[in-house]
């Protein structure tokens, strides 16, 4: 299955009447709130020579995402169905565990993509009873689609295919019985299949995809987000993490400067360039410097609708230097050191192998979040402020001032030609 990937959530630190018959009927979809979701960017995804190639065939960084994915933005429908075993009974109702993530999920989505994400979610309020115990299903980390989520899947669908029309959704959400499997403290098991069919046709005749499973719960003031990381992987992002050690560097080299990296403890935004992969900014909030020379550019920091967010200087075919700006805000709970982050990133690398890295302008220090074992404490004080520079492959990136608004002046020289390797920057401008 060519576009199928299996994606599995960041870790945490931290650690539902009786269940109905399988047989399920769905709710009336409940409208948004909150002002109305604008069309300013016409669902346009990424375009110019700063929209990167790369991987075609599953998650990553790559400006086009594939086809089979979800929609990023406009009007995204999402099916909510809850599972629970005969060994491991839900100890509430599912309006309790659905209130877990909901509205808290789509307003996330809403204020992160300024308005441009109205993500609807529909709920079958029952909870669907599996046949087998738990452990029968041989859920681990990290398994296949093949062997237990087949299992779970088929039964699903057959529970609410009668009352069900797929057709009108885009993703599915299995939200499990949180006392099924460990808590999130001792393993991480919630997962996506995304992109290609996963081998299931409904009823109505369309393939069962774009499915995330949660299990657990997390931690910290916002726990939904694990949600909105896995949902995340159905647009077309991937894990920012590594899955499979670091070689030596950091396993968040990203931090929690974005959900695909840390999605537990306290609250994070997404990088801009997912904002502009995902549709969320329109082309005159994004600054490309494909060629040489110097260029001067204001930036409105993330938490703040409207304004340039995003500058990018393109390397070579898949590799860019990215500039935004951060500050504290209503998703970004951790900002103890605002100022100009800036990332190196590669299309051509898998999800989990590191493709986006945050350049540490405080190498060695030791962070100024410290209290939290859920964040990333070296890379808390990675932005740069007024006065500092990065340097790396031909690019230099100066932090000039900040004005009364807060939006910060950067100049970005370009001082040779894109090249086909990104190399090393010296201490103080490495990646992760």
């Amino acid at each position: 299955m060519r576009f199928l990937a299996l994606l599995v959530t960041a870790f945490t630190t931290l650690a539902l009447t009786s269940p109905a018959a399988s047989r399920a009927e769905p709710v009336a979809e409940p409208e948004p709130a909150g002002e109305p979701v604008t069309r300013e960017t016409d669902g346009r995804r990424p375009s110019g020579p700063c929209a990167l190639h790369g991987i075609d065939d599953s998650v990553s960084e790559a400006a086009d995402t594939p086809p089979g994915f979800a929609p990023s933005n406009g009007t995204v429908r999402a099916l909510t169905v809850f599972v629970d075993f005969p060994d491991a009974p839900a100890e509430g109702t599912p309006q309790e565990r659905y209130a877990e993530f909901f509205p808290a999920v789509a307003d996330y989505y809403r204020a992160s993509s300024y308005g441009r994400l109205d993500y609807r979610s529909t709920p079958v309020s029952r909870w669907i009873r599996m046949s087998r115990p738990y452990a029968a299903y041989g859920i681990e980390r990290g398994t296949p689609f093949e062997r237990g989520y087949r299992a779970l899947s088929k039964e699903i669908v057959t529970a609410v295919d009668d009352t069900v029309d797929f057709r009108r959704f885009d993703l599915v959400n299995v939200l499990v019985t949180p006392n099924a499997g460990p808590p999130a403290t001792e393993d991480v098991r919630s997962v996506t299949f995304a992109g290609a069919p996963t081998g299931l046709t409904t009823g109505d005749g369309v393939p069962f995809k774009n499915v995330s499973f949660i299990w657990s719960r997390q931690t910290g003031n916002s726990p939904f987000r694990v949600l909105n990381h896995e949902n995340a992987h159905t647009f077309g992002l991937p894990d920012l993490y590594y899955t499979r050690g670091g070689s030596g560097l950091l396993k968040t080299p990203v931090g929690h400067w974005d959900l695909m990296d840390e999605d537990w403890g306290p609250s994070d935004d997404f990088l801009a360039w997912h904002k502009w992969k995902l549709g969320w900014l329109a082309p005159e909030q994004v600054e490309c410097v494909p060629a040489p020379g110097r260029r001067t550019v204001t930036l409105t920091p993330a938490s703040v609708p409207g304004g340039t967010k995003l500058t990018v200087v393109p390397l070579s075919r898949t590799r860019a230097v990215t500039v935004e700006a951060r500050e504290r805000g209503p998703l970004d709970h951790t900002v103890c050191r605002p100022g100009v982050l800036v990332t190196t990133l590669a299309t051509d690398v898998p999800s989990g192998a590191g493709p986006v890295h945050v350049s540490d302008a405080t190498p060695g220090s030791d962070g100024c979040w410290t209290t939290d074992p859920n964040v990333n404490p070296q890379l808390s004080d990675a932005p740069y402020a007024v006065g500092e520079r990065f340097s790396s492959g031909g690019v230099r990136v100066t932090v000039t001032g900040r004005d009364a608004d807060g939006n910060w002046q950067v100049t970005v020289e370009r001082r040779r030609p894109p090249s086909s390797r990104l190399s090393r920057p010296a201490s103080g401008a490495a990646p992760g």
